[in-house]
């Protein structure tokens, strides 16, 4: 399997005019490896757990959502040469595909609609709006972990979903323009709460975003690595 049509067949799925100015730069291909990749493997971030599992694999290529280059590079030292050495060492190509991959059809927030059930869903400047069915309950044994509940829910029919860290007053105020009853991101800030015109639903970056890498992997029959943040709850 060579590189170059990988990244002709990954560039036609998320194209990367749909990313933010924010992501010039950091996307596509930002660690050239061999030619000749073999076998690739997914995952949602370049962790230590990840690169061992990749370099263990015998992978040739990496691809990501999140890339592990976000500020301009002087020098590979410390814990990001710890991090990336291996992974020039064995010649493995990384590629991402970060706010291209959340705007693409079949992309991030609809892999996250698809596993939520949303249907008659409408795109909104960024993620998605659709019927709901389930409850905050059932959204948080979808994605496999707790959700918190800012605001008082009065029932969901219609929900809004921006994967990742999504909580933006002006998305927000869109979805609820667009009949939607909760929005559904991460990372929450106090501010934000406090202003949102419709309740907020929280999960984690990683369970909200993870979903999509999993089916990309799933389709193309590659290896999905999940290396999930260890949380624990304190009462």
């Amino acid at each position: 399997m060579q590189r170059d049509g990988i990244i002709r067949e990954l560039e036609a799925l998320a194209p990367q005019e749909l990313a933010d100015t924010e992501d010039d730069g950091r996307i596509g291909l930002v660690i050239e490896g061999r030619a000749d990749v073999g076998d690739i493997c997914t995952a949602l971030d370049v962790t230590p757990r990840v690169v061992a599992r990749t370099v263990e694999s015998g992978a040739g290529m990496l691809v990501v959502h999140h890339t592990p280059l976000w500020e301009p590079v002087t020098s590979l030292t410390g814990p990001l040469g710890s991090l990336l050495g291996p992974l020039f060492a064995n010649r493995v190509n990384v590629f991402v595909m970060h706010t291209n991959f959340d705007r693409a059809p079949r992309g991030i927030n609809d892999a996250l609609a698809e596993l939520l059930d949303l249907r008659n869903t409408e795109a909104l400047r960024m993620g998605l709006v659709g019927d709901c069915s389930l409850d905050p309950e059932g959204l948080a044994r979808r994605l496999g972990g707790p959700v918190r509940v800012w605001g008082r829910m009065r029932g969901l029919t219609r929900l809004a979903i921006v994967g990742g860290s999504g909580f933006d007053p002006d998305l927000i105020l869109e979805a609820a323009y667009r009949g939607a009853d909760a929005f559904l991101s991460a990372e929450m800030k106090h501010h934000v709460a406090l202003s949102a015109p419709i309740p907020c639903i929280e999960a984690t970056h990683y369970a909200l975003e993870a979903p999509g890498m999993r089916r990309i992997a799933s389709q193309m029959g590659w290896q999905f690595i999940d290396d999930p943040p260890e949380v624990r709850n304190v009462p």
